[in-house]
């Protein structure tokens, strides 16, 4: 079996430099021939693993894998994922921005903020970001389209407001920091609760803005006075949304719950939610589980991709050799920590989030312990860069959820466009949460 897996080439004589530059320029290479990103990183895994050690290697990356899916903590992810598919299939998201009429129809550009208010509870409900995209894209979308908002406007707030699942809690990319980075899950929530609500706040600003001092941006308000009996019926689409949040976040918060245990409460939630409205099939179950197992299945594929390529990188040496590359970038931890924002926004361009947070957290975060930040914070500004990533031209994917259910004469580029002002606000925000770092609580 060892004459099997000897490649029969010596990578250890490349050095430590050498090294990690063709590790970076292989799986470069090999992501740009369209192969998924987990079997990427397995692959230059076990290439360099045989290369640099040897057959007898080899069972060191599945006990770093090993690792990695048997953390219990992990159990939320698929609990929060469901969660979110089961809202795709009710009619609960439609009955709460049916809700939000009450505010909108009394302000200019109220749909686009009555949008941004619905993508706020969806996030405390799911924490996840494509299944609200594609969910405002089919409810909100054609509405503002409809009534004469500006296109561009139109189509930002739908992706900047969908994306915010990444930053209010329970966000399911700070679960992944908070494993990746061995720190508290429910610090991490905590901490980013207000910021997300900061970076909510932005994009209704420049709605506003927007709609008052730029021609044609949104229709004047709805004279339309709603029947007392109409807005009865209205209400109650908000408090079933409500009481799920109220029950998810208000039990971690309160230390009644982990955050484990928090995520099946949310499940139950929205099952029994699905149940009092009449709208429980065994379809709507059956469909929202196979959704599930397909995004966990891909998350936990980059994870085990990732666990074994950092594992293999680190025994060779690069973890250090990177550490100390990054640090001598400046004797000014605040130079070194925007040099790592930069390389998260770079790396947002072009690979998903949780391959960036797993192969980048083993360095970066170590790193951030050693300057004397507060590597909680860190998760706070590596989720707002995140934020950035989603909307990132040339691959951001809440312009390929979007363009999914958007009608046809709207193109990617014309998505994209759309998203810049929206980008600006994200590094605002990420620019304000560093020049004041007490906003996050730490």
């Amino acid at each position: 079996m060892a004459e099997i897996l000897d490649l029969g080439i010596n990578l250890k004589a490349l050095g430590i430099g050498y090294g990690t530059l063709v590790m970076f320029l292989m799986l470069f290479g090999l992501l740009l021939t369209g192969m998924p990103l987990a079997f990427v990183t397995l692959l230059v895994a076990l290439i360099f693993a045989l290369g640099w050690f040897g057959p007898m290697a080899v069972p060191l990356i599945t006990s770093r894998v090993f690792s990695f899916v048997s953390s219990f903590i992990f159990v939320s992810v698929p609990m929060f994922v469901l969660m979110a598919a089961i809202l795709d299939r009710s009619g609960i998201a439609r009955d709460l921005f049916d809700a939000m009429k009450l505010i909108s129809n009394r302000i200019r550009g109220g749909v686009a903020i009555q949008t941004i208010f619905v993508a706020v509870i969806l996030a405390a409900m799911s924490g996840i970001i494509g299944g609200e995209i594609v969910l405002l894209g089919l409810l909100a979308l054609p509405q503002m389209l409809r009534l004469g908002y500006d296109r561009s406007l139109s189509i930002g707030v739908v992706c900047a407001g969908g994306a915010l699942g990444t930053m209010i809690p329970p966000s399911i990319v700070l679960i992944v920091y908070g494993l990746a980075a061995n720190v508290s899950i429910g610090a991490l929530f905590t901490a980013s609760f207000l910021p997300g609500v900061m970076l909510a706040s932005f994009y209704v600003l420049y709605v506003l803005f927007r709609a008052y001092f730029t021609t044609g941006a949104a229709p004047d308000p709805d004279p339309e006075i709603i029947p007392l009996s109409q807005k009865i019926a209205l209400l109650k689409g908000l408090i079933l949304p409500l009481l799920v949040v109220t029950f998810v976040l208000g039990s971690i918060y309160g230390g009644i719950a982990s955050v484990t245990e928090a995520s099946a409460i949310g499940v139950g939630g929205v099952l029994l939610a699905t149940v009092v409205r009449g709208e429980f099939t065994f379809e709507l179950l059956r469909g929202a589980a196979m959704q599930t197992l397909a995004t966990v299945g891909m998350i936990v594929w980059i994870g085990i991709g990732a666990s074994a390529i950092v594992g293999v990188f680190n025994l060779m040496g690069g973890i250090d050799f990177v550490s100390s590359l990054i640090i001598g970038i400046s004797d000014e931890p605040i130079y070194v920590l925007l040099f790592m924002m930069l390389i998260l926004f770079v790396l947002g361009m072009f690979l998903d989030w949780v391959g960036i947070a797993l192969l980048t957290l083993p360095i970066f975060v170590p790193i951030i312990v050693e300057l004397g930040y507060d590597p909680i914070w860190f998760g706070v500004l590596f989720c707002m860069n995140m934020q950035v990533s989603f909307l990132s031209p040339p691959f951001g994917p809440a312009a390929f959820y979007l363009k999914s259910v958007a009608p046809p004469e709207i193109s990617l580029g014309d998505i994209f466009k759309a998203l810049l002002p929206f980008i600006a606000l994200q590094i605002l925000a990420l620019a304000v949460l560093i020049m004041f770092p007490g906003i996050t609580g730490r």
